[in-house]
This record gives C-alpha cells, sequence and structure tokens, in this order.
C-alpha cells in the first residue's frame, strides 16, 4: 500500500527549504501560507471584497481581516504577549487590510523568527490550556490554511484561480 502525501504545491516547495529542525519546518510552513493568503488577497478585485456565499458568514475582506487578528492573537501567545484584536472591527477597505495583514505578518515573522527548537519545547498558556511555545506557531499556520480555504472557495465562486493553483514556473 503507498503512503498517502498530504503537502500541497506551496507547501512542498517551503518545507524543501527547511533544515529538517522544528523551528525551520514551522518557518517554511508559514512562508507558505502567508505568501499564499498575501497573494489571494491582493489578486480579489476590491469590488468583491465584500462577496459573501451566504448572509451568515465572513465577506471575503473580512476573513482576511480575521487573518491578521488571529495573527496576532496566536502569534502573540507564541512570544507571551497579548495584543488587542481591532482589524476586523475597525478595517474595511481593500488597501486598509491588506496594510494590516502585511503587519500582522511581520509581527508573526519575528516570532517564527526567534524560534529555536530549545525555545520550541517551553510551556505557555494557549487558550487556557497547557502548551509548549510551538504548538502556537502551528496552531497559527493550521489557521491561516483554514481561512485560505475559504479565500480559495470565495475566489473560485468569482472565477478567480487561487494562488495555489497557479501554474507553478519551470525549473
Amino acid at each position: 500500500m503507498r503512503p498517502i502525501v498530504l503537502l500541497t504545491a506551496f507547501s512542498a516547495a517551503s518545507f524543501a527549504q527547511s533544515s529538517g529542525s522544528l523551528s525551520a519546518d514551522a518557518k517554511a510552513f508559514w512562508t507558505g501560507i502567508k505568501n499564499n493568503v498575501l497573494r489571494a488577497a491582493e489578486k480579489m478585485p476590491e469590488e468583491h471584497w465584500s462577496y459573501k456565499p451566504a448572509p451568515e458568514v465572513r465577506s471575503f475582506g473580512g476573513i482576511v481581516a480575521h487573518v491578521a487578528d488571529g495573527n496576532y492573537l496566536i502569534c502573540g501567545a507564541a512570544n507571551g504577549e497579548k495584543r488587542e484584536l481591532t482589524v476586523e472591527k475597525t478595517k474595511s477597505s481593500k488597501a486598509d487590510i491588506i496594510a494590516a495583514l502585511k503587519e500582522s505578518f511581520a509581527y508573526c515573522d519575528a516570532a517564527y523568527d526567534g524560534m529555536t527548537d530549545a525555545k520550541a519545547t517551553e510551556p505557555i498558556k494557549l487558550f487556557g490550556r497547557d502548551r509548549v511555545r510551538i504548538s502556537a506557531l502551528w496552531m497559527n499556520i493550521s489557521h491561516d490554511n483554514e481561512h485560505y480555504g475559504n479565500l480559495v472557495t470565495y475566489m473560485r465562486a468569482k472565477g478567480l484561480v487561487p494562488p495555489s493553483s497557479e501554474p507553478r514556473p519551470a525549473q
């Protein structure tokens, strides 16, 4: 029986750059999802940022703003900090939300850059539970991947090809 490999194109490319350590692997997967979310946000035309497939769900722009807030919340836990979440409540234009998203990515970049394998196993509280520090970073990757899936669906509904499905340049 062949093993099932669950790597998307973006993560496989990012993972290939990893050194194989816990912290380097987390950073490689972070780089992949961060790039896809940003490229999706930039690619969706502003007139579709208010698009919702159903009234009870977030709009495309609302999801991007939520990702930015989530980055602050979860990467803050990795750093032992608590950040106020304001992006989803205060930003509405594509330009403002993308600027906030980039700032949240820079904030998380510092958490991933500062992570070492020795720090990875230090205890932290994450949503009231005892965890190890790297758990916050993996949760952040998971959260951003979850919402990138939403963005992909919204893009497809608007006839756009999401970044992770775009043709790859020949090597």
